[in-house]
């Protein structure tokens, strides 16, 4: 530590309290009354949407805070050893993310308002006249048992990771020494096998058996690149939240400019992955894929398709084109918030069509949930980030990161 013990505080815990807490706290509320309202009016099945795109968007924001952890102590990485604590506070929140998302997509099932073309009747009755061959072959996989089972096991595994991961940096605090962050290393390489194998087959379930009957060997990674852009940016967004209310003063523009070139190498990664499965499918025009397209440029849709590419792939290419809007604090923000409310657009497009269909929404019932998950997340996130001292003195990297410069 040395001569940086003058001007930094490194004891200094984040204080989670005053407006903030009350804004989460209003947020939440917002969102439990817009939920009410979903289930009272009898518009059960676009409330149901939604709670499956909130619950899934935070979950993902989650695991993207664990993922950014691993490849952090997988690739032994100096420079984020100053901004560890915001993912780790991320990774925290995930096992509660889990519960909700497990209990929506259960309440879905039972409820038949999601997943509804794989449980109606004589589907898999080769007698019936409802047969389907489709979904009677991949009956073994997409039922209830097994599909809750999946999300349970995946999204437990997961939980545990991130309960070790942030145990050893905890551990790290106390005793020092390179002992915690040589398991942390192991244990991330670990995760991130495992994370890498479930993530597609976590996103194949959640979001793609939505339309049963269509499929996608892209729709993995697409999911992969939406949860990872946003988990980037709402890092970001912390990060440059908790500074401008005189927090983490040793972050400096280069920590903002690596996170920036995240974002930007990511979008582009995102909308490549979008491409590919979009043209992939529309020159191969077989029906029963173009279907889920064809669902896309809909009326009610076909804008918001637009709108999607617009606000995910444009904007972060024109805006973080330069060296300069990276390093930029306020430019940054507004990209990350930008980007966070394009990947709402994102899952509101992978989950609205195949579910609610012509009847989609956008008022009380999709702003209210969003703000509600919005600020359970922010308050479950800080509430995580105040056990802590905001930096890990003993982390073996932390000079490198302080003097982080490019």
């Amino acid at each position: 530590m040395g001569n940086h013990s003058h001007n930094h505080n490194f004891s200094e815990l984040f204080k989670f309290s005053g407006k903030p807490r009350v804004w989460c706290l209003v947020a939440i509320l917002i969102g439990i009354i817009s939920v009410g309202y979903g289930f009272f009016t009898g518009d059960m099945e676009r409330t149901f949407a939604n709670l499956l795109l909130m619950a899934y968007y935070i979950t993902c924001v989650c695991a993207a805070g664990l993922f950014f952890l691993a490849i952090q102590y997988v690739a032994q990485a100096g420079w984020s050893a100053g901004l560890v604590r915001i993912p780790q506070a991320f990774a925290r929140v995930l096992p509660v993310a889990s519960v909700i998302l497990i209990a929506v997509c259960a309440g879905g099932l039972y409820t038949h308002e999601l997943y509804h073309h794989w449980h109606a009747e004589g589907l898999t009755d080769p007698n019936s006249p409802h047969y389907d061959a489709v979904i009677a072959g991949k009956a073994s996989f997409l039922n209830m048992p097994f599909f809750l089972t999946r999300l349970v096991v995946f999204l437990g595994v997961y939980s545990i990771f991130s309960f070790v991961l942030t145990k050893f940096s905890a551990n790290e605090d106390m005793e020092g020494g390179l002992n915690s962050y040589r398991k942390s290393i192991t244990w991330s390489a670990v995760f991130l096998v495992i994370f890498g194998f479930t993530t597609p087959i976590w996103a194949f379930d959640t979001i793609m058996s939505l339309e049963a009957h269509w499929f996608s060997t892209m729709f993995g990674w697409y999911n992969f690149a939406a949860m990872w852009v946003s988990g980037l940016c709402a890092i970001t967004l912390t990060v440059i939240l908790l500074k401008k209310s005189g927090h983490l003063p040793w972050i400096n523009e280069s920590h903002l400019h690596d996170l920036g070139k995240f974002i930007f190498a990511f979008s582009i990664f995102w909308t490549y992955v979008w491409f590919a499965q979009f043209l992939l499918i529309y020159y191969a025009n077989i029906p029963e894929e173009t279907v889920y397209f064809y669902k896309r440029w809909e009326p009610e849709y076909l804008p918001w398709f637009w709108v999607n590419i617009v606000i995910n792939f444009i904007c972060p290419i024109l805006i973080l084109m330069t060296r300069d809007a990276k390093r930029r604090m306020n430019t940054l923000m507004y990209v990350c918030i930008l980007l966070l409310c394009g990947h709402w657009l994102d899952y509101y497009m992978m989950i609205m069509p195949g579910t609610v269909a012509e009847h989609r929404g956008f008022g009380i019932i999709e702003i209210g949930t969003a703000l509600g998950f919005a600020g359970l997340f922010v308050f479950l996130m800080l509430s995580q980030l105040s056990k802590k001292a905001l930096v890990p003195i003993h982390h073996p990297f932390l000079e490198e990161s302080l003097h982080h410069q490019i």
